[in-house]
This record gives structure tokens, C-alpha cells and sequence, in this order.
């Protein structure tokens, strides 16, 4: 079975080696020139258009923009193999979402949307959470291909947008507890306790699972090596923000963590991993509060 693959980016990249390990004839194109040995056993194409002549092909873009740009622009779902299903595993608005729908379904071929939940080394490693959804017949077509990426495939319905809407959902809760350790860093540090002390008590106690344990390390290192970049995530942010208010509804905390990775991206962070907007939060509170508050503070 041939696989084209569209963006081997940090996450394409792994995706496409695991289906290569998988068995099958993976043909890929990146926008950006990728030398012939950067990705073993991957065939590299010349143009995306080729990758919709394959039996079923992912895309792995940035966002919105790119995937109009590459797909849509370029007439791809025109000149596509007959029978090809096409799996979306970007995250992507919800209206543009249901523009892919509709166009697929003018041009005859199988859509997924399909973002998936994980860092670049949970993609390596083939343990994503996919979640998928689709008409029935599509999602069982791919879902065989899903199984070498994944830990899990949650199926959520017909509707593709569900499944994006879900992601942004998802998104948003991890900057949302990226956020609450960050003030709860303000407050502690406020009276002298030790960050490392502190998410110790909360992991072993009140708060535990991958969000709390990977983003805690990393506010205790201050190490932001991008494994989501802010500008990314401040791009998810915008985009809940925005189905929020298509659907008429007011989400405050939304808006406080969008407006974090707003200022991180302003001073010039937008390639650091997300949970920079920690050190934010931390350094906005410190040049807030008058030096001999602090002092009288810790002691």
C-alpha cells in the first residue's frame, strides 16, 4: 500500500518513519529541500500534487494558510488518485475544517480529520492519541494506517470539525494548566518556597498526568527547548478563541492564557516551547512588586 506524506516537519518526520517500520511505501513531500538520506526508507517526491496519487495521503502542516496554499491553491483534490482518502492531521480552524469537507466531498474523495495529541518524541515513538472523525467509511479505510502512530484512535463522530474542535479544546486545558502553575510559581515563590519543592507536593499529591509532570520540569529547569512552539500554540489559542465566538460563548480564560502567549511572542519568544509563557507570568510579577516587598516576603 503506498502512503503519501505532505509536512516532515518535528512531528511529520517521526510519523513517516513509523509507517515506514510499519511496511509500507511511504512518498513524502516538504516544502522546504530535504536531502535523500534525512529520511531512510521515505521516498522524497518532487511536488505534492504526486502524494495524491497514492493509496492514501497525510498532511502535517503548519496551519490554515499552508494547507490552502499547498492542497486547495494548488488544485490537488482536482487531479487525485480515485478511491484516495485523505487524512488532515494538522490542527486547523473549525470553519476551514468544514470547507475541507466540502470540497472533498465535491471532488469524490475520502476526508479525515485527524490532529493528533503529542510532542515530537510521543510522534517517534508512535504513542499519539489521534482523534479522528469522518464519515464511517473514510475513518475505515485509514484507520489500519493509524494503528503503527498511535497509543489510541478516538473515534468522535461523522462531523470532522468535532475532532478539531476537540484538539483546540485539549490545547487550550494544557495552556490553561501551564498557566496555573505559573501563578501558582508567583505565589509560592512569593514567601522563598522552592519551585522544585512545590510541584513535588503537587505531583505527589493534587495534580499528576503528562501535562503537569512534563511542563513542571521544564518551569523548574526554565528550560523552553520547543517541543510546541508559542507561536503555535498563541495560533491554537486564536483559533479556540474564534470558535468560541462563532458558537456565542465567553471563555475568560481563554482569553488570559491567549494574551500570555501574545506577550511571549512580542518579546521575541515565539520559538520557544510554550510553556515559556511560565517564565512570563513569573518575570511580569518579580519587575511588578517594589524590591523591598519581595525581601520582606522571604523572609
Amino acid at each position: 500500500m503506498q502512503i503519501g506524506f505532505i509536512g516532515l516537519g518535528s512531528m511529520g518526520k517521526g510519523m513517516a518513519l513509523n509507517l515506514v517500520r510499519a511496511g509500507y511505501d511511504v512518498r513524502a513531500w516538504n516544502r522546504s529541500n530535504l536531502s535523500p538520506d534525512a529520511i531512510p526508507g521515505v521516498t522524497l517526491l518532487e511536488s505534492a500534487a504526486e502524494a495524491f496519487q497514492t493509496d492514501a495521503v497525510f498532511t502535517m502542516l503548519s496551519d490554515d494558510p499552508a494547507i490552502r496554499e499547498v492542497i486547495l491553491d494548488a488544485g490537488l483534490l482536482r487531479g487525485a488518485r480515485p478511491g484516495l482518502t485523505h487524512v488532515v492531521t494538522s490542527t486547523i480552524s473549525v470553519a476551514f475544517a468544514r470547507e475541507l469537507a466540502a470540497l472533498h466531498q465535491v471532488a469524490g474523495i475520502g476526508y479525515v480529520s485527524a490532529p493528533v495529541l503529542g510532542r515530537p518524541n510521543v510522534a517517534a515513538s508512535g504513542q499519539l492519541n489521534i482523534l479522528a472523525a469522518g464519515s464511517a467509511e473514510a475513518i475505515a479505510a485509514v484507520e489500519p494506517i493509524l494503528v503503527p502512530l498511535s497509543k489510541k484512535v478516538w473515534r468522535l463522530g461523522e462531523d470532522p470539525a468535532r475532532a478539531n474542535i476537540a484538539k483546540l479544546a485539549c490545547n487550550m486545558m494544557i495552556a490553561m494548566a501551564i498557566e496555573a502553575m505559573a501563578e501558582a510559581v508567583v505565589l509560592t515563590e512569593g514567601v522563598g518556597l522552592d519551585r522544585a519543592d512545590f510541584f513535588e507536593l503537587i505531583l505527589e499529591t493534587l495534580f499528576s498526568g503528562r501535562p503537569y509532570e512534563s511542563y513542571s520540569a521544564q518551569i523548574i529547569d526554565r528550560s523552553f527547548e520547543p517541543g510546541f512552539k508559542a507561536r503555535l500554540a498563541l495560533k491554537d489559542m486564536r483559533l479556540a478563541t474564534e470558535a468560541g465566538n462563532d458558537m456565542g460563548r465567553t471563555l475568560p480564560m481563554l482569553e488570559a492564557v491567549r494574551e500570555r502567549l501574545a506577550e511571549a511572542v512580542v518579546e521575541g519568544l515565539g520559538e520557544k516551547d510554550w510553556s515559556v509563557m511560565a517564565e512570563i507570568a513569573v518575570r511580569k510579577e518579580e519587575t511588578s512588586v517594589p524590591s523591598e516587598l519581595r525581601a520582606e516576603n522571604t523572609q
